[in-house]
């Protein structure tokens, strides 16, 4: 079903179960606080794909994430820090004007239950987001540790691999766009396999 609501185009994907803190300095996007503030507590995040998260005129992803403020705070001089979680995927169906904020008409993405397949897959593909945690660790990068605890919710838990992996802006968008866990996995398993190659020639060229 359709719905009417905010949105905050950023540079970064949000997926669902993503935690994402905010600063909001742009006066836009504090009126768009304030509002959120006093009604429901969720706006949609969308990708920009070209241009600047600053300013307008840029160019938005049609998928993105519905965002639930889990805290906020404004700040003396007007400012707003804020922790927000993913929840669930939505499709652009119409931009509103930008007044005084972006708004957008949107459809929430149905997903598909998570099956034995799936459960099967997706335990076939966390040792080797582990071993590329730790290979990405030995090569210097602040990654999270290789022995993150997997949550017991099979959706979660299938999130989680994705937000995990060092994926790049466009990578992460493309997944997230994906309809259905089973091809979701499979195009994650090419990616994975990309970042497992490109990261044993890093570690072998330092030797």
């Amino acid at each position: 079903m359709a719905r009417s609501l905010p949105m905050f185009p950023l540079g970064t994907v949000l997926m669902p179960h993503m935690v994402l803190p905010l600063h909001i300095f742009e006066p836009r996007y504090r009126t768009m606080f304030h509002d959120l503030m006093d009604g429901e507590r969720e706006f949609g995040v969308v990708q920009i794909a070209r241009g600047s998260e600053t300013g307008g005129g840029d160019e938005r992803c049609d998928v993105g994430t519905v965002a639930r403020v889990l805290q906020a705070e404004e700040l003396d001089d007007g400012r707003w820090v804020a922790v927000t979680v993913g929840t669930r995927r939505v499709r652009v169906r119409e931009w509103y004007p930008d007044d005084p904020y972006p708004q957008a008409r949107v459809d929430e993405l149905a997903e598909d239950g998570i099956d034995d397949a799936v459960r099967a897959r997706r335990d076939e593909l966390l040792p080797r987001v582990r071993r590329l945690l730790a290979l990405r660790s030995e090569l210097g990068d602040d990654t999270v540790p290789s022995t993150f605890d997997v949550a017991e919710d099979d959706a979660v838990a299938c999130w989680q691999l994705l937000v995990l992996t060092p994926l790049s802006e466009h990578d992460a968008q493309r997944l997230l766009a994906i309809d259905g866990w089973e091809a979701r996995l499979d195009r994650f398993a090419e990616l994975l396999g990309e970042l497992e190659e490109t990261s044993a020639l890093e570690l072998g060229g330092r030797g």
